[in-house]
């Protein structure tokens, strides 16, 4: 068996790539949790104000991955990241950097809603408060109405505030959990399978709303729906095996992908 390290590929730039600033570059990225060889010298480029997707089977290393751009990774023991992974050109591996100011910094969505055990309106205090953002009673509530309002759920909680968070739809649990990674003021947005767990209905509402905000942050989705990434992405890349087969803008990828493995994957003959 062939033991030569795969490179992430080389094709040409995404349109998207063009148009927008890069937020996030990763440089011959591995991930290794003990032995296994989890992420293998990967290199992306992901845009500012624009929906990345990652695409691929179960364990192909896209959540990895993820996992690696808030620094997740780093409460598994086993866990070891190489490479370099700059957010706005400062290296996030970097022994100087603040882990606490950058998870303010990147938000995490994750699969299924996992609002704190507290009211609706201390789920989306608690942020600003423990990280300094609001300086008076009236900041923080005005924090807390306009993350609910961006994510699409004020209405439908403002006369209960004070009820708990876990008495919310899943839907809705979800948009709590979106409006409390809002409320700290992130740059990066990171979602991992955020409908997963949802109905139909309630997964339509949460990729309007990621369509409404995309203008405002970088974020990233991790998705087993084809169809979902297709919708909602402007960038699209395929992992597999730990390896970053394609990466390219979402039309062209489902339309005219270039890699084998990737028709392969999007027409479903594996995965």
């Amino acid at each position: 068996m062939d033991a030569t390290p795969q490179k992430s590929p080389s094709s040409p730039m995404p349109r998207i790539l063009a148009e927008k600033e890069t937020k996030i570059s990763a440089r011959d990225v591995n991930v290794y949790y003990g032995d296994k060889h989890a992420i293998k010298h990967l290199s992306i480029d992901i845009p500012d104000r624009a929906v990345s997707a990652f695409i691929g089977p179960s364990g192909c290393g896209k959540s990895t991955f993820l996992r690696c751009i808030n620094r997740m990774n780093d409460t598994i023991p086993t866990a070891r990241v190489t490479g370099q992974i700059l957010v706005d050109g400062k290296d996030i591996y970097d022994r100087d950097l603040d882990v606490v100011q950058l998870r303010a910094r990147v938000g995490m969505v994750f699969q299924k809603p996992n609002p704190f055990p507290k009211s609706i309106f201390e789920n989306i205090a608690y942020g600003p408060r423990i990280h300094g953002i609001a300086r008076s009673k009236a900041d923080l509530e005005e924090i807390v109405v306009n993350s609910l309002k961006k994510a699409g759920l004020f209405e439908e909680v403002k006369d209960r505030l004070s009820h708990s968070g876990t008495s919310l739809s899943g839907g809705q649990q979800q948009r709590l959990c979106i409006a409390r990674a809002i409320a700290v003021n992130p740059e990066i947005i990171l979602m991992d399978e955020p409908c997963s767990a949802l109905d139909p209905i309630a997964s339509a509402r949460i990729e309007e709303l990621i369509d409404e905000i995309r203008q405002n942050y970088c974020i990233i989705i991790v998705t087993h729906s084809m169809q979902q990434a297709a919708r909602v992405s402007q960038l699209t890349a395929f992992f597999h095996l730990g390896d970053l087969v394609e990466i390219g803008d979402t039309d062209d990828m489902f339309t005219a992908p270039k890699n084998k493995r990737t028709q392969d994957y999007i027409t479903g003959r594996f995965g």
